[in-house]
C-alpha cells in the first residue's frame, strides 16, 4: 500500500470546522472546514489575501478566532463564540413577541444552553495542554527571527518555556535540531544576520522540530527564497516528515511546489475554501472556475508551451448567479469537494461523468 493511501485510511490529527476569523468588517475566513490527517502533508493555496496564512495562524491559536472549533487529536482545542452570541440575540427577538408559554419556556432553554455553550468554548479555548505539539514555520526568515539572540536561544526557547532546566540536555537538543536540518553545532552560537536566508529558514525549521511536535504549520516556508534553495528546504520538509513521522499543513501560493509536496490540496478565495481534492484529482480535474484559473497561471520550463499558453480569468459575477440557490461545500467524487449551488453541483457531476 503506498504511503498516500495509508494516509487517507489513517486517523484524523486536526479537524477545522466551520472556522470563521473576522477583523471588524473583514471576513479573513469564512466557514472553513477540513480534516488533516496523521502523516498528511495538506497544502492550502490562493492568491495573497484569500485567508490562508490566517486559517494557520489561527490554528495554532496566534488569533482568537471569532467562531467555529478546532479539534487536534479528537479534542477541541479552539472554539469561537459569535455563533452562540447571534443565537442567543435571535432567540431574545423571539422571545419578546412571543405570546406562548410552552414556546416561551423552550426559548429561555435554548438561551441558557447557547450560553453554556459559551462558557465551554472560552474554557476549551484556554486549555494549553497541546501547545507544543503543534508547531509553526514563518513566512518570513529574516522578522521571525530575533536578531538579539543567538541561534541556540532562539532554538531552545521553546523547551526553556516548557520548563526544561537541564542546560546539559537543552545543549543536546539544540545541537541535535540544528544537525537535522543540516546546519553544524558551530552555528549555534552565531546571530541570524550572519546567515543567508537558507540557513536562517533552516533555524526556523530547527526551532519548531526540536519540540518534537505531531504537527507542523509551515506557512510558505519557502516563497522568500531563491528557486535553488526553495528545492533544498522543500526536501528538507520532506525528509523530515519521514524521520519524524510529522503532518504538515503547507501553506503556499505556488502550486507547482504543492503539487510535488502535498497529499491533498485545499484551494482557497476571498476566506472561502472553494475546491479540495487530493494533489492528483484536483490537477488532472479541475472544477471550480477559481482553481482552474490558478492552475493556468503555472510557467512551464518549454518556450513553445509557454507561447500557447492560455489564462483563464476567474470574475466571480460572471461565473456565478447565487441570487436564489447559495452555494456551499459538496462532494462532486469521493474525496473531491467544491463550493457551489445545485445547479453548479449537478453540472460538475455531467462533466465528471462524460
Amino acid at each position: 500500500m503506498s504511503n498516500r493511501a495509508k494516509v487517507q485510511e489513517g486517523e484524523t490529527l486536526l479537524k477545522v470546522e466551520h472556522l470563521c476569523q473576522y477583523f471588524k468588517s473583514n471576513k479573513a475566513v469564512d466557514d472553513v472546514s477540513f480534516e488533516i490527517k496523521k502523516g498528511e502533508v495538506f497544502g492550502l493555496v490562493g492568491e495573497s489575501g484569500c485567508g490562508k496564512t490566517t486559517t494557520g495562524r489561527s490554528i495554532i491559536k496566534l488569533y482568537d478566532i471569532t467562531s467555529g472549533n478546532i479539534y487536534f487529536k479528537g479534542e477541541r482545542i479552539a472554539a469561537g463564540t459569535l455563533s452562540y452570541k447571534q443565537n442567543i440575540k435571535e432567540a431574545q427577538e423571539k422571545l419578546k413577541a412571543e405570546t406562548d408559554s410552552a414556546k416561551k419556556a423552550e426559548l429561555e432553554a435554548y438561551i441558557k444552553a447557547q450560553r453554556e455553550e459559551i462558557k465551554a468554548a472560552k474554557r476549551d479555548h484556554k486549555k494549553k495542554r497541546f501547545y507544543t505539539d503543534i508547531q509553526m514555520i514563518f513566512q518570513d526568515p529574516i522578522a521571525s527571527l530575533d536578531p538579539r539572540m543567538t541561534v541556540e536561544q532562539i532554538i531552545a526557547e521553546g523547551l526553556v518555556i516548557n520548563g526544561e532546566k537541564d542546560k546539559k540536555v537543552i545543549q543536546q537538543k539544540v545541537y541535535d535540531a540544528l544537525e537535522m536540518v543540516g546546519l553544524v553545532r558551530e552555528h549555534a552560537g552565531r546571530y541570524p544576520h550572519e546567515f543567508s536566508g537558507g540557513q536562517r529558514q533552516r533555524i526556523g525549521v530547527a526551532r519548531a522540530v526540536v519540540m518534537e511536535p505531531e504537527l507542523i504549520i509551515a506557512d510558505e516556508p519557502v516563497s522568500a527564497l531563491d528557486v535553488s534553495i526553495q528545492a533544498q528546504v522543500i526536501n528538507l520538509l520532506d525528509d523530515l516528515r519521514e524521520k519524524m513521522g510529522l503532518t504538515v499543513l503547507f501553506v503556499a501560493h505556488d502550486l507547482s511546489v504543492v503539487k510535488y509536496f502535498s497529499d491533498r490540496i485545499g484551494v482557497m478565495y476571498y476566506g472561502k475554501l472553494v475546491e479540495l481534492a487530493t494533489s492528483d484529482e484536483l490537477f488532472l480535474h479541475p472544477l471550480h472556475p477559481y482553481t482552474k484559473s490558478l492552475l493556468s497561471a503555472i510557467p512551464m520550463p518549454d518556450p513553445e508551451y509557454e507561447k500557447q499558453r492560455k489564462r483563464i480569468t476567474y470574475v466571480p459575477l460572471k461565473e456565478h448567479d447565487y441570487s436564489v440557490d447559495l452555494p456551499s461545500l459538496r462532494e462532486v467524487l469521493p474525496g473531491h469537494f467544491v463550493y457551489c449551488n445545485q445547479a453548479e453541483f449537478e453540472k460538475y457531476q455531467a462533466s465528471v461523468q462524460e
